[in-house]
């Protein structure tokens, strides 16, 4: 019974995998769309992470987890006589399997290793494969969906190694060595999770130095190899390894003093120390907080999840989805209640809990950002493109169309700022603007990209005339809830939910205004 039903659980994981929601822009800015640009012939945008005088970005974990995968599409691509480059929305989406698979086959495999009770197994498997967490977060591209697991097979490696039926631990110990420098150079958070973990090794190492002295020059190697290729990336001019020595770029030391500096901090949001263990971990696993708290498991792995939760919430920087590593290694470390009826209550919680969220976050959370970038990419005439109280759009899907659009994120600006800045960009009303589908003949043309549940926009809507803006519907995608704009201030909980709610979707509009005609024009009226 419980192979069915997990066997529907990992297929429910894939049909999130492969909904375009959107849950953070780091989840193409901070990989897929930098490697992109250097594999394939896609402008694309880099953040200040990798623009700054000290980048604090790596390249190196992204080219394994990113740029095999697109080197292997484009082989593949080029060999079965397709011409030209490839769609960004096939990367797009053989990124997400990829995604998938690793968390099926990576995730589930090390819960296999970690758990040695055939019965705690299967109850920790299907807790975590029915976690909207594993649906969603951990089907998108974050660097902490790597970090999770990271964490993991770094777990089963130490327990490898410290295993005395093992004869040999010097593979497992070099392995761990290369995996360590790994995850460091994708999170420097990651060591915070093996603190507690990694004190079973030294009793070990102790009595084998032998398997100290070859994991210690695996990571070394490792180290060097990373700051090379990250020096390579970053510094301008042909690459030579002396660089390595006399001017390197070292990522993970530029994260930690930038992280180290509150007023760096405060520029992306600043949160109580307690805001990880009293908002964001509830957030994250919902009714199993109660069992956490009451029947856990202790366990090395609740261990590991503990000290990772305590040093990140050491900065005051705290979004939920650095979490992304605890989540398996709870739900793994937690008892369900013995009494029945409280069983079925807790599972009924569990289930309700995970369906929702996993339909708000992995379904309609910006889902249409995706989408919509794939629209513009087909429109012949955009050449101007205002996004609007939505995620900043991956430039990268456009697919070469972004060497003429140019793409303007007005995010949260005002609506009175918003109107100035399409005043400007619009194009003169045309009578081609005024049939169906002729306007794709124009040569330029201008698109607004906003929530439907934009109201402050109504007004402008239905103008017709020739006075002012107009805003000509051309495109509308359902599955698109834009939760940064609740506004219960103004209109209250209930009047903010229906508008949200009720009002979902991301609409396109193209916008034009009436220009004075010339001379030669008047003549011929």
């Amino acid at each position: 019974m419980w192979r069915r039903i997990y066997l529907v659980l990992v297929l429910l994981r894939l049909w999130f995998a492969l909904s375009p929601s959107y849950l953070h822009p780091d989840e193409n800015f901070q990989g897929p769309e930098v490697i992109a640009g250097q594999i394939f012939s896609y402008p694309v945008r880099r953040t200040w992470e990798f623009t700054s005088d000290q980048p604090i970005r790596s390249v190196f974990p992204l080219w394994p987890v990113y740029g095999l995968p697109m080197l292997l599409l484009r082989w593949l691509w080029t060999g079965n006589g397709q011409d030209g480059e490839i769609p960004p929305i096939a990367v797009f989406w053989t990124l997400r399997v990829l995604m998938f698979l690793i968390s099926f086959v990576l995730e589930d495999w090390a819960l296999h290793e970690l758990i040695s009770s055939p019965r705690h197994r299967r109850i920790a498997v299907l807790l975590v494969a029915s976690s909207y967490v594993t649906w969603t977060y951990q089907t998108h591209t974050f660097s902490n969906s790597v970090e999770t697991l990271v964490v993991a097979w770094s777990m089963v490696l130490i327990q490898r190694i410290t295993d005395p039926r093992q004869r040999t631990t010097k593979l497992s110990s070099i392995t761990l060595g290369v995996v360590s420098v790994f995850g460091l150079f994708n999170r420097i958070t990651f060591p915070g999770f093996l603190l507690i973990p990694g004190l079973r090794l030294i009793p070990h190492f102790w009595k084998k130095p032998s398997s100290f002295v070859v994991m210690l020059l695996a990571s070394l190697v490792t180290a060097f190899v990373a700051i090379a290729l990250d020096t390579a990336f970053y510094n301008p001019g042909p690459f030579r390894f002396v660089d390595v020595i006399h001017r390197p770029v070292i990522t993970p030391l530029n994260n930690l003093f930038y992280n180290s500096s509150t007023d760096n901090l405060a520029q992306h949001g600043l949160h109580p120390r307690y805001q990880h263990v009293v908002a964001n971990l509830p957030m994250l696993i919902g009714p199993a907080i109660i069992l956490l708290i009451t029947q856990p498991h202790l366990s090395l792995r609740l261990y590991s999840a503990f000290s990772g939760l305590a040093v990140l919430s050491l900065i005051p920087h705290q979004e939920a989805r650095f979490l992304q590593p605890t989540i398996p290694l709870i739900l793994s470390s937690i008892h369900l209640p013995r009494n029945r009826t409280l069983l079925r209550v807790w599972a009924f919680a569990w289930i309700v809990f995970n369906l929702f969220f996993g339909v708000l976050m992995g379904t309609y959370h910006q889902g249409g950002v995706v989408p919509a970038q794939v629209f513009m990419s087909q429109q012949p005439d955009a050449t101007q493109a205002v996004w609007w109280k939505t995620y900043t759009p991956p430039i990268w899907l456009l697919d070469g169309k972004n060497e003429v659009l140019k793409t303007s994120d007005m995010m949260g600006m005002k609506g009175d700022i918003l109107l100035e800045e399409l005043t400007r960009l619009a194009t003169c009303d045309t009578p081609a603007d005024r049939r169906n589908q002729e306007y794709l003949k124009e040569k330029n043309g201008t698109y607004l990209i906003a929530p439907a549940s934009a109201t402050w926009l109504d007004p402008y809507l239905p103008n017709k005339g020739l006075q002012g803006l107009r805003f000509r519907e051309v495109w509308r995608y359902r599955q698109h809830l834009n939760l940064d704009d609740l506004d219960f201030g103004d209109d209250g909980v209930w009047g903010t939910l229906s508008r949200v709610i009720g009002r979902r979707g991301l609409v396109a509009w193209r916008i034009t205004k009436s220009c004075l005609p010339s001379a030669a024009e008047a003549m011929e009226r």
